[in-house]
């Protein structure tokens, strides 16, 4: 299978509560003309960039109704998650410092837990 635009992330499975994020280009330039170099751009302290994948959420405890009891349970065990809000596609404001580079396919991400995301933005026709 040729790896395109499309499909290169359907093999990555983010874990718990965590969002990948594609870090939204950065102005080069600021406002007065001084242009500044990536590792100052970098290191702000929020960022802004657009969710990719989305984890499954905050793992929750198997919750046993009162006619069964935990050692009664079959052995596998199901796991139940609250859901994100974030989504894929959104644009999040989040925290650089909680972030986690990667390089995947020659591409940068950031894996974010959801407690840095400070904001999303959300387009319905997404």
């Amino acid at each position: 299978m040729r790896i395109s635009e499309k499909n290169k992330l359907e093999k990555i499975i983010i874990v718990g509560d965590r969002v990948l994020i594609k870090p939204k280009s950065s102005k080069e330039q600021t406002k007065s003309g001084l242009y500044l170099p990536p590792g100052v751009q970098e290191k702000e302290k929020v960022q802004e960039g657009y969710i990719m994948k989305v984890g499954p959420g905050y793992p929750i405890p198997v919750d046993y109704g009162f006619d069964e009891e935990a050692w009664e349970q079959e052995d596998e065990e199901q796991v139940r998650y609250i859901p994100l809000q974030a989504k894929e596609g959104d644009l999040a404001i989040y925290l650089q410092r909680d972030a986690i580079e990667i390089n995947y396919l020659s591409e940068k991400y950031f894996i974010v837990p959801q407690a840095a995301v400070l904001m999303l933005v959300r387009e319905e026709d997404l």
